[in-house]
């Protein structure tokens, strides 16, 4: 599989598993180690977690499952994220859903987080969202203190417009590796407003979470989905794809960016999907189509 090169030192799969959903999936860790090893075998090698998902239980279902067989944690790039704080039966002492981006918070965020996925570093951090409350300082000394100590070899961060990121890389001895943001053929903000224009002009490679809409193409009734349905189909048939699903990734992988979709899915069959989409070349036109028909009109 394609990598792609996110500084000198790290690289990750043009494809990402991600694992928001890994406590739904009800998998026996035999059953989590099984779909860990289909995705090394295929290529898939970067991992996404949070500290959160599962309401603060899928960073230890994966560790689990990376228990049976401790060797293949070389083979992988596991990246999570912190900074949000919700209340859940899990996390007794939180009291209310807000924003912690202190340098105390991140610190023992990576601490659970090693412990819960049983390994003795994380290849990226990310900070989970913006925090209207960050103290760029305070970030970038618990940065630095947990690349020193190894704990941590690179960092990135989540859903950040421009003036958010710039503010924060200020004050990093070292650049940021990745913006994981919301991209698909029907969430077109961060093609719009100029976030995706700053991944190119830094020359990040971004994540793209929810490259399928959250299924709202599949299934939605409101005329954008219906829109946008139509127009995949159409371009399903001209390519041959297995369906609008692969015509989905296809249009974020056909893009210049080096967007690098997250896959949620626990179903292989589902990641086979988008590994094939890999192959699907979109020419000028369906592109473009896919766009204008989830702007509802034509380009300017």
């Amino acid at each position: 599989m394609e990598r792609i090169k996110m500084n000198e030192e790290l690289s990750f799969s043009r494809i990402i598993h991600g694992l928001w959903r890994l406590s739904d999936w009800e998998q026996t860790k035999e059953e989590t180690l099984s779909l860990i090893q289909f995705n090394l075998e295929q290529g898939i090698t970067t991992f996404d977690h949070a500290d959160i998902y599962g309401s603060y239980t899928c960073e230890e279902k994966f560790g689990e499952a990376l228990s049976l067989k401790p060797s293949i944690r070389e083979e992988m790039e596991i990246v999570t994220k912190c900074g949000i704080v919700l209340p859940s039966k899990n996390r007794p002492d939180h009291r209310t859903h807000h924003y912690n981006t202190s340098k105390q918070h991140i610190l023992s965020s990576v601490e659970q987080s090693l412990k819960n996925l049983g390994t003795d570093y994380i290849d990226a951090l990310l900070i989970h969202r913006p925090d209207p409350f960050m103290d760029g300082e305070e970030v970038a000394e618990a940065f630095t203190q947990l690349k020193d100590q190894g704990k941590v070899r690179h960092f990135g961060v989540s859903n950040f417009k421009d003036h958010q990121w710039n503010m924060l890389q200020s004050y990093l001895p070292f650049p940021l590796v990745t913006n994981q943001i919301e991209l698909s053929a029907y969430h077109l903000e961060n093609f719009e407003d100029g976030t995706l224009n700053l991944c190119q002009e830094k020359r990040i490679a971004p994540m793209a979470w929810s490259p399928l809409a959250g299924g709202n193409i599949f299934t939605g009734g409101d005329e954008k989905a219906v829109r946008l349905r139509d127009t995949l189909t159409k371009v399903q048939g001209e390519t041959g794809a297995e369906g609008i699903d692969s015509i989905l990734y296809a249009w974020l992988l056909n893009h210049p960016a080096r967007i690098m979709p997250i896959v949620g899915s626990g179903k292989k069959e589902r990641i086979q999907r988008a590994i094939d989409s890999l192959k699907l070349q979109l020419d000028h036109d369906q592109w473009f189509e896919i766009l204008q028909s989830s702007m509802g009109h034509d380009v300017p």
